[in-house]
C-alpha cells in the first residue's frame, strides 16, 4: 500500500497495491502542478481522506483536490462516474512521504498541451523525474 500526504498532513490518498506506471502531462495545468500521476479507481483501490478545496477548469470533467492549508495538490477525479460506475481518481505521487517505494516506477509521457497524444517512452522512471 502507498500513502500520500499533503505538506500539513490533513489531505491525504491512500493506493492499495502500487500503480504500473505514473503519467507527465504536458497540460497547460499539470505542467504547472508539476504532478506525476498514478491512476486508479475512487474507493476500489484509491481512497482518499481529509478536507479539500477543488478546482475545476475547461468543461469540468474533472476536478483537481488540493489541502485549503498548505496547498499541496494531492489528485483528481472525475466529476462523475463513467459508464461503469466507477470513478476515474489520479494520484499525485510527489505527495508520497518515501520516494524510494515509487522510484523505479516507469513514466508515461502525455502531450496534453499539442496533440493530446501518449508519447513514445523514454526508460526513464519517476526517480528520473525528482529533480
Amino acid at each position: 500500500m502507498l500513502t500520500g500526504t499533503c505538506h500539513c498532513g490533513e489531505l491525504a490518498w491512500r493506493f492499495a497495491d502500487r500503480p504500473e506506471t505514473a503519467t507527465a502531462c504536458s497540460c497547460t495545468i499539470c505542467r504547472r502542478y508539476g504532478a506525476l500521476w498514478g491512476y486508479g479507481w475512487e474507493d476500489d483501490d484509491v481512497t482518499t481522506s481529509g478536507p479539500s478545496a477543488v478546482y475545476a477548469w475547461g468543461d469540468k470533467s474533472i476536478g483537481f483536490h488540493f489541502c485549503p492549508a498548505c496547498g499541496c495538490l494531492g489528485y483528481y477525479r472525475a466529476v462523475a462516474p463513467g459508464n461503469d460506475g466507477r470513478r476515474k481518481i489520479a494520484v499525485n505521487l510527489r505527495m508520497i512521504d518515501d520516494p524510494a517505494l515509487v522510484a523505479a516506477i516507469p513514466v508515461n509521457h502525455f502531450d496534453g498541451l499539442d496533440t493530446w497524444a501518449r508519447l513514445p517512452r523514454d526508460e526513464r522512471c519517476v526517480a528520473d523525474l525528482w529533480f
